[in-house]
């Protein structure tokens, strides 16, 4: 008997909740101001690691698919100029999570050491002012992501449908790792299969003296969602939704592992992308002709990934392409499934949606594979804001920068404003068309830096080389104007402006 009068107040405090939830959605949509709410706002926080601008809205690429992604636009502003502080894992979520620059966290590289405790991380900001925070999968780059988070997990399958110890060369196969006939093999592996590892048969251009997996590798996997991470990490945000108390706000990260490299996905994504079919990035046999040398020592690197020469010299860059494809839109559909739950529960409403990727990803643009690179493919990421209520669909095409994120929540929310180095993007979400006259600053380490306005770009490198581009006319960075004294005033107000 207790057990069904407690079902049915539970019954009751729930029906109570979404009638205030309409309510109070009525008095904002009658004021004719999607910032105006008398309760406060969830914020679902959706983070994607090594995303370029192979979205639709963003026209990095002809034929990929991202119709969930759309669905953010439709509902949301969608910026075409955003740009990482930095283009690597950690200093990049450093910034957007502390809403601080490289020169206050001191974190240039994955190397530096982020000293998280020193400040209140932005999901930590939100559970102090009476939201309860959940996180899942990729937020920050390190074993932070339980300390940030009220409730926390992170799927086992991170990166692949195997796990860390199946990756491993044993004694006798780690001579071959570096060689034209690399071979790891996993017996009994997901799916009761055998598999020969890496699958694209290209030697490994680095960590050669660690007997890890070679993680520049693709492969499609007749597996379900569900045998990857990111499948988790959807499964498990769903399910927080689910059980969460009706009586609290929630911010719930979501940390998208794909498509960071191994670009491993099911099947069901590579047959959306036939691969005689794929075009291949628009590129210029000479377009590291006119590139200082220290920008080509950093192109043709293989720091973070591997080299143009190799993938050319194994026939895989259509491979590569179709995998890269495929992984996003696996984790297009990944999206698509957060927003066909939350558009049916009770928060369809009253959240605020946040959607971006930590910074690009080059392949083979400038003879480049990977990211830590200064040009805009690895600099320019997808970014959207969704107002909680919001069919706004519009573009901003003004330059921001993802340390905005922080400060951008926060008025949002009608939360206290503490002291960052972003701004709000408030003003932008209510005119996009609003002219900011901004500069972007992005640290590609502590020497080397690119200056980004809606117009320009300035490449500077601690040699003291540089490089300029026209992106209004040259959106691919061809052509090098530095040496033109026509645009040494450009290059002089642009520098005015570095951070």
């Amino acid at each position: 008997m207790k057990k069904i009068i407690s079902l049915k107040l539970n019954s009751c405090r729930y029906l109570l909740h979404c009638l205030t939830i309409t309510v109070m959605v009525a008095i904002q949509f009658a004021s004719n101001d999607i910032f105006v709410q008398e309760i406060k706002p969830n914020v679902l926080y959706i983070s994607i690691d090594d995303l370029n601008n192979w979205v639709e809205y963003m026209e990095g690429h002809p034929q990929v698919k991202t119709p969930n992604i759309n669905r953010l636009v439709e509902r949301g502003i969608a910026f075409t100029q955003a740009h990482c502080t930095t283009p690597l894992c950690k200093p990049s979520r450093s910034a957007i999570l502390s809403g601080l620059n490289e020169s206050k966290t001191k974190v240039y590289s994955n190397g530096n050491k982020f000293n998280y405790s020193e400040y209140t991380l932005l999901p930590q900001y939100f559970a102090e002012h009476g939201y309860v925070s959940y996180g899942t999968g990729k937020i920050h780059h390190s074993k932070i992501n339980d300390k940030m988070f009220q409730i926390y997990s992170e799927p086992h399958q991170r990166w692949s449908p195997f796990s860390s110890e199946e990756v491993l060369y044993t004694e006798d196969e780690f001579p071959s790792k570096g060689t034209k006939n690399p071979r790891h093999v996993i017996y009994n592996g997901p799916g009761g299969k055998d598999y020969v590892l890496p699958f694209n048969r290209m030697p490994s251009e680095r960590n050669l003296n660690r007997t890890s997996g070679e993680s520049f590798d693709w492969a499609s996997f007749d597996l379900p969602d569900e045998a990857f991470g990111d499948g988790l990490v959807t499964d498990w945000a769903i399910e927080q939704l689910k059980d969460h108390p009706s009586d609290k706000p929630f911010f719930i990260g979501i940390g998208y592992y794909r498509p960071h490299i191994p670009l491993y996905a099911p099947k069901k994504y590579f047959d959306l992308y036939p691969l005689e079919s794929i075009q291949l990035p628009q590129v210029r046999s000479d377009d590291l002709d006119d590139i200082p040398e220290a920008g080509k020592k950093r192109a043709l690197s293989a720091v973070t990934a591997g080299t143009h020469q190799n993938v050319i010299a194994h026939n895989q860059w259509k491979n590569a392409v179709q995998a890269y494809l495929a992984c996003i839109s696996f984790i297009d559909s990944q999206i698509g499934e957060l927003l066909d739950y939350l558009d049916n529960s009770p928060y369809a409403k009253n959240t605020i949606i946040v959607f971006f990727s930590d910074h690009g990803w080059h392949l083979g643009e400038k003879q480049a594979w990977g990211k830590f690179s200064p040009w805009i493919h690895s600099t320019n990421t997808p970014f959207i804001i969704c107002p909680a209520g919001s069919k706004t669909n519009a573009l901003c095409h003004e330059p921001v920068s993802l340390l905005d994120i922080y400060p951008t929540l926060v008025e949002m929310a009608g939360l206290p404003e503490p002291e960052m180095d972003g701004v709000s993007l408030v003003p932008l979400l209510k005119n996009p068309a609003l002219d900011n006259h901004r500069v972007v600053t992005t640290y590609v380490g502590e020497d080397v830096y690119a200056l980004s306005s809606k117009k320009w770009r300035l490449i500077h490198y601690g040699d003291g080389s540089e490089e300029l581009y026209n992106i209004r006319e040259d959106p691919l960075e061809f052509i090098n104007l530095i040496d033109n004294p026509e645009y040494r005033s450009v290059v002089t107000e642009l520098k005015r402006h570095i951070r």
